[in-house]
């Protein structure tokens, strides 16, 4: 008999444990404390936990998929932070057509390629 799937959770590393904490509050999403070196970040009734480790080879090829309802007010908001006048080396990738959909595109503070979209 199959169990139900409560949650999926990506475990991902940060450059500057301390600028990235403060990079995903500025997101939106709220943090619980795990640990000195590990947080879970919590927005929307999605989750990651965000560790106090830095591999480049892993960061650097980290991608985690962010489907929103609405990418177009979405992307609004985002970009009404202002996340990259913020934070160092964060980046906002405008919105592109895709055959399957539309996504946009946010670099954290260590690297870390958040895709944002709606599918079709």
């Amino acid at each position: 008999m199959p169990q139900k799937i409560l949650s999926l959770r990506p475990f991902i590393g940060a450059r500057d444990y301390a600028v990235s904490r403060r990079f995903y509050h500025a997101f939106g999403f709220t943090e619980t404390v795990l640990s000195p070196v590990m947080s879970l970040f919590s927005l929307g009734g999605v989750s990651f936990y965000l560790q106090n480790a830095y591999v480049a080879d892993w960061v650097d090829n980290t991608m985690l998929f962010l489907e929103v309802e609405n990418l177009a007010q979405y992307w609004q908001e985002l970009t009404a932070l202002d996340l990259p006048g913020r934070f160092a080396g964060v980046k906002l990738v405008p919105i592109r057509e895709e055959a399957w959909g539309r996504e946009g595109f946010v670099h954290d503070p260590a690297g870390v390629l958040w895709h944002i979209g709606e599918f079709r």
